[in-house]
């Protein structure tokens, strides 16, 4: 966890939690307002990019998948948050990811903790194993704690956003996509034209380059528009000073924050970042909640991640997901064994899990407020 995050953030939540219980803040700060406005400083809106647009409509169509079927928005569906739609996930299958805010997670690495330094994933398919090596021993790093971050899934195998977008293709759970020569024939029909006006011939007579071009056009899509980055939830508007809380969702912000308590803002980082830019509630770290040795699911060291195999101390490691618009999903952690944004608040109950998360014991009506709280990351408030 985030040392940052653990030794807390001492501006709103020390105020608000004064005022919470009455004490000088409250006379001077109405309950629920932010003292402390701050201004965001989010993406700029432009007009999308060709490649952008050619990647919006390959994000929707069902003819990347041999079936005619499925497409990427039918499992990170716009109207869930770029989340799956409600239903759970194939029996063993992993929990369904959003999409949104994907941007700002960095590639991976085994490093010293660096919790604000996030960024887009962009860039060529890295060759495999590629930045993911640990400091050997006796380095000048090894004297620090190392920490795995970043990387797109849970276990952080794929270095880009277009290694990302790759991986569906040919997931037999997934588009299940068996003939690569097929799925470029379908490309080409479909997109080789509007490919072609931005790349030139080469694009046509180079199959395999088609087929980059296109994933490539739909990461441009994920990182231009709006829509995947909107930061506009009631928690953006109260950072700002143009919203109120609750009296539940105050509380629930002050046991997010406290140390003792929820403990949950040591790895869900919920403070702006360098130049302003909006919290995405995740350290990108990677944490062990709840996963047994007899797992078969072991995340960083496989079985879908295999270059860390033999790591045994990164064993039951999964990436901190952001928490914003946790509220609509109905699949938590990475196995999806919870199915209520309640049940997984109540996950943290559990002694094993508590002490892994370092919380503090919590009741039911501070479960309940943690809640409210949580339902205020939800984008679409203004």
């Amino acid at each position: 966890m985030s040392p940052l995050g653990r030794a807390g953030w001492a501006v709103v939540p020390a105020v608000l939690a004064a005022a919470v219980a009455g004490g000088w803040a409250a006379r001077r700060v109405p309950a629920g307002v932010n003292p402390h406005p701050v201004r965001l400083v989010r993406p700029a809106r432009a007009p999308l990019s060709v490649m952008a647009q050619i990647g919006r409509d390959l994000f929707s169509d069902p003819a990347l998948s041999p079936s005619g079927a499925l497409s990427c928005a039918s499992c990170h569906s716009p109207a869930h948050a770029y989340g799956p739609p409600e239903h759970p996930p194939a029996p063993g299958a992993r929990a369904i990811p959003s999409l949104r805010y994907v941007d700002r997670i960095p590639s991976f690495g085994i490093g010293p903790d660096a919790p604000e330094q996030d960024g887009p994933t962009v860039g060529p398919v890295p060759r495999a194993g590629a930045g993911n090596a640990a400091p050997a021993a006796g380095s000048a790093t090894s004297a620090v704690a190392l920490v795995p971050r970043g990387g797109l899934f849970w276990d952080g195998r794929a270095a880009t956003l277009q290694g990302q977008a790759m991986g569906p293709l040919f997931n037999p759970r997934e588009m299940a996509n068996r003939d690569t020569a097929a799925l470029e024939s379908r490309l080409a029909a479909r997109y080789g034209a509007r490919l072609r006006e931005v790349f030139g011939e080469e694009v046509l007579r180079d199959r395999r380059l088609l087929l980059d071009e296109a994933v490539f056009a739909i990461t441009r899509f994920e990182i231009e528009d709006p829509s995947f980055h909107p930061y506009n939830s009631k928690y953006d508007a109260y950072l700002e000073g143009r919203a109120r809380l609750t009296r539940a969702e105050a509380r629930g912000l002050a046991l997010f924050d406290d140390p003792a308590r929820g403990n949950c803002a040591s790895c869900h980082l919920d403070r702006p970042g360098p130049g302003g830019r909006p919290p995405v509630f995740s350290d990108y770290e990677y944490e062990a909640l709840g996963v047994t040795p007899d797992d078969p699911d072991q995340g960083l060291c496989g079985p879908l991640r295999t270059d860390l195999a033999g790591r045994r101390d990164l064993c039951g490691m999964f990436r901190t997901p952001s928490l914003r618009n946790a509220a609509t999903r109905t699949a938590f952690f990475h196995d999806a064994r919870i199915r209520t944004l309640a049940g997984a608040v109540a996950a943290y109950a559990v002694p094993a899990v508590r002490r892994a998360a370092q919380v503090g014991r919590l009741s039911q009506g501070d479960r309940a407020d943690i809640v409210a709280f949580l339902k205020t990351l939800t984008d679409g408030y203004f």
